[in-house]
């Protein structure tokens, strides 16, 4: 294993080369493009269910080596143990109430994988900004000692706590094997291969409007795809024991009516938003952290939005806007 600077300092995920890398959930939206960039000059393995053939044939033809593996009651099989380093970027997200499901996945899954790789150098553990309560001024950015709580996910009511107990057991972990741990609360993630601006464009097209949860502003910090490229190299580098706790998410605070409104622009679409009690509220994350870690990003959200419309809708010509 070799872990060199770059010597080119536009490309800072060239900091990672020579590595044993192990990726959990590694088809996702998140996963998937970090992974693929990973294996260009790293040794790349990926763990998740494969419940799907095809998605396991994507990931394997991007140059990862894929096992079987699921958390909620792992068996690991000749899955090597001698990783560098460990990005555990799966979750259990589902509708419903399952919260069974939901802590044995995230939450014991975790300590499961931690044990598995104690040997590593260091270890990313991937959260989610809805840890955060909902406060009385969702307008506030969130900083990372911000109150914990059930955050709204109407979606996936599992989501959050689940999430929390995750965040505790990773924090256990970290100090039980010495493994050197960075715990990052991801905000809105998006570019070619997904995230929830795609799927806003997507109704958008359809013509259906966005639900909005009335009374709330429902900011968010988006992150493009090639920023988490660029932010994993720092984020594993600052891994502690204890635990470094970090939000993840872009430099820039974005409305998501705001956010919409351009997407229905680009594509020249009508927008219509309306309210709902289980429309869309969101919170900003407070990047100060992350940027001392991981230094700032490099896509502005308007461009990395284009950018994401052009890739999944070549057909469609983009208005100026």
């Amino acid at each position: 294993m070799a872990v060199r600077l770059a010597e080119n300092e536009e490309d800072p995920m060239q900091a990672l080369s020579g590595a044993k890398i192990l990726v959990t959930g590694p088809a996702g939206q998140i996963a998937f493009p970090l992974a693929s960039r990973l294996a260009r000059d790293n040794e790349v393995w990926g763990i998740a269910r494969f419940g799907n053939a095809e998605s396991r044939e994507r990931v394997e033809k991007a140059g990862i080596q894929t096992r079987s593996v699921d958390l909620s009651d792992p068996a690991w099989g000749d899955l090597p143990e001698d990783f560098d380093y460990v990005l555990h970027l799966a979750a259990f997200i589902e509708p419903g109430e399952d919260y069974e499901t939901a802590l044995r996945v995230n939450a014991e899954g975790t300590g499961s994988l931690m044990s598995y790789c104690r040997g590593a150098r260091a270890c990313l553990v991937m959260s989610t900004n809805s840890v955060y309560a909902n406060e009385a001024d969702p307008a506030v950015p969130a900083r990372e000692d911000a109150p914990l709580g059930s955050g709204y996910q109407p979606f996936a009511p599992t989501y959050s706590v689940s999430k929390i107990a995750q965040e505790a057991v990773a924090r256990h972990a970290a100090r039980e094997y010495g493994l050197a741990t960075t715990i990052a609360r991801m905000n809105v993630a998006y570019g070619d291969n997904g995230g929830l601006p795609a799927m806003l464009l997507d109704a958008i097209l359809a013509g259906q409007p966005i639900p909005m949860r009335p009374g709330h502003p429902s900011k968010s910090t988006p992150i493009h795809e090639e920023d988490i490229f660029d932010h994993v190299p720092g984020l594993l580098a600052a891994a502690g024991v204890p635990a470094t706790l970090t939000n993840w998410g872009g430099d820039e605070h974005v409305r998501i009516p705001d956010l919409c409104r351009y997407l229905a622009d680009l594509v020249g679409c009508e927008l219509v938003l309306e309210e709902s009690p289980e429309g869309i509220d969101h919170r900003q994350s407070d990047p100060a952290r992350r940027l001392e870690l991981a230094g700032p990003c490099r896509v502005p959200w308007r461009e990395g939005i284009r950018r994401m419309v052009a890739a999944r809708h070549p057909e469609i010509a983009l208005r100026d806007v």
